[in-house]
């Protein structure tokens, strides 16, 4: 299965965590975490992936996907988040942003 609908599956299936930035983010821009949801499903491609480092993380380096996507109602939603893991299987998409797409 491709990384898209890998992560769509996660998102379809609730299986999604919002950050506390994701959720400021999208106070600030009127999101709901359907809209959101609507929009990763809808995304047509993932637009860049990350490779992110933080010494405060144990795993020293973490791939972040960029998704773009259309709500249902046409607005423009930006999303950038990771896939978390349990003993090699997926078990959660985490959305680390989450607002209206410029």
């Amino acid at each position: 299965m491709d990384l898209l609908s890998r992560i769509k599956r996660l998102a379809i299936a609730r299986r999604i965590v919002f950050t506390r930035k994701a959720e400021d983010e999208m106070a600030l821009d009127g999101l709901t975490e359907d809209e959101v949801i609507e929009a990763i499903v809808r995304a047509p491609r993932v637009e860049k992936v990350i490779r992110s480092t933080s010494p405060y993380r144990t795993e020293r380096v973490e791939k972040l996907y960029v998704l773009k996507g259309f709500t249902f109602s046409n607005v423009l939603v930006y999303t950038k988040g990771k896939i978390a893991k349990d003993a090699g299987a997926e078990v959660l998409y985490i959305l680390i942003s989450s607002k209206r797409a410029c």
